[in-house]
C-alpha cells in the first residue's frame, strides 16, 4: 500500500505528462511597440485604429502577437525626452512617434539603434530626422503628411469664401517646433496677395479663448488653424468659438468639419497612419528603417460644411463645390 506522500508524487507526475507540449515549452517573447505622442491619444482614436489595421495587414494584432506601450506628454512637450528614454529602457522593438515632429526628435535623441517610425506633417529632412525621403539612413523612417506645407493652400481656399478679408488670423501652438517657420512662410504668402496675416499663439485652453477675443477686437474676418496636435485636441472649443464669433475658418483635419467647422484641407490621415502601421509591421519582421523610403501623401481632401456656411451667411462658389471631396449638409 502506497503511503500518502508517494501517491501525491505519482499523481503530480501524471499531471505533468498530461500538460500540452506548448505549455511546457518556453514561450517566445512578444515584441513591444511604443507609441509616443506629445498630446492625449483621445483625438487620434480613428487614426490609431488605422495604425492597428496596418499592423494587422502585416500579421500583427495587439495582445495576440505584439504588445503596445502608449506614452503621452499630455501637452507638456518638455516631458517627451523622459518618456522616450523610458521606452528605450523598456527594450521596445519599435518606437512610433505621432502628431508633431517633437516626439520623433525626442525618440531619435534617446536611441540610435531602436527603429523609429514617425507620422506627422512636418518635413522630416529639414527637421533633421532623415537624410532624404528616398534614403532615410540610420534608424528613422515613416510617413510625412506634408500637412504644414498646405497652409498656403488653406489660405487660398478661405479667401475664395471671404475675398474681402483684409486681415486673416493664423492660430498656432507656440510649443510646436514648426509653428514659427510656418507662420513666417504663411505671412509672406499672404503679403504677396495683398492680405495681412495676424499670427495668434495659443498653447493652453485659456490662450485659445484669448486668441478669439483678440480676433473680435481686431475685427479679423477669417481664420486659418495650424496643423498641430494640441489644437486638434481642442477642436470642439475652437469650432465652438468660431461659430460664436461668426468667423469663417479652415482647418487641417476633417474631424473639425464633421463637428461643425466650415472647411478643411488635409491629407487622408487614416490612410497615412495605416501606412505607418504597415511600416512598423515590416520592421518587426526584420526590415531596416534605412531601406524604407519616407512615404508621402498623393492626394488631399477638401471638406466643406454647407450648413455652417449658411449659418455664417456665406455662399459657397461653384468652383469650390466642384473640387470638394465631400460636402457636409
Amino acid at each position: 500500500m502506497l503511503d500518502t506522500g508517494r501517491r501525491a508524487f505519482i499523481s503530480l507526475l501524471g499531471g505533468v505528462a498530461a500538460w500540452p507540449l506548448a505549455a511546457r515549452a518556453q514561450r517566445p517573447t512578444m515584441p513591444v511597440v511604443g507609441i509616443l505622442s506629445g498630446v492625449s491619444f483621445q483625438p487620434y482614436a480613428n487614426r490609431l485604429a488605422a495604425f492597428h489595421q496596418g499592423l494587422k495587414e502585416t500579421g500583427f494584432v495587439e495582445g495576440h502577437n505584439v504588445a503596445i506601450e502608449y506614452r503621452s506628454a499630455e501637452g507638456q512637450y518638455q516631458r517627451l525626452p523622459t518618456l522616450a528614454a523610458d521606452l528605450v529602457q523598456q527594450h521596445i522593438a519599435v518606437i512610433v512617434a505621432i502628431g508633431t515632429v517633437a516626439p520623433a526628435q525626442a525618440a531619435k535623441a534617446a536611441t540610435s539603434t531602436i527603429p523609429i517610425v514617425f507620422a506627422f506633417g512636418t518635413d522630416p529632412v529639414s527637421a533633421g530626422l532623415v537624410k532624404s525621403f528616398n534614403r532615410p539612413e540610420a534608424n528613422v523612417t515613416g510617413v510625412s503628411q506634408n500637412n504644414n506645407a498646405l497652409a498656403a493652400k488653406r489660405l487660398e481656399l478661405i479667401l475664395e469664401l471671404v475675398p474681402n478679408a483684409e486681415s486673416i488670423a493664423f492660430l498656432v501652438n507656440p510649443n510646436n517646433p514648426a509653428s514659427e517657420a510656418d507662420a513666417k512662410e504663411l505671412s509672406m504668402a499672404a503679403h504677396t496677395i495683398g492680405h495681412e496675416l495676424v499670427v495668434l499663439r495659443a498653447g493652453t485652453e485659456q490662450d485659445i479663448d484669448n486668441a478669439f477675443a483678440a480676433i473680435a477686437r481686431q475685427r479679423i474676418r477669417a481664420l486659418v488653424v495650424h496643423n498641430d496636435a494640441f489644437l486638434n485636441t481642442r477642436r470642439n472649443q475652437i469650432v465652438g468659438l468660431a461659430a460664436r464669433h461668426a468667423l469663417p475658418a479652415i482647418y487641417a483635419a476633417r474631424e473639425n468639419v464633421e463637428r461643425g467647422g466650415l472647411m478643411s484641407y488635409a491629407p487622408h490621415f487614416q490612410l497615412m497612419f495605416r501606412y505607418a502601421g504597415i511600416y512598423t509591421g515590416n520592421i518587426l519582421k526584420g526590415a531596416k528603417p534605412a531601406d524604407l523610403p519616407v512615404m508621402q501623401p498623393t492626394s488631399f481632401e477638401l471638406l466643406i460644411n454647407l450648413k455652417t456656411a449658411k449659418a455664417l451667411g456665406l455662399t459657397v462658389p461653384d468652383k469650390l463645390l466642384a473640387i470638394a471631396n465631400e460636402v457636409v449638409e
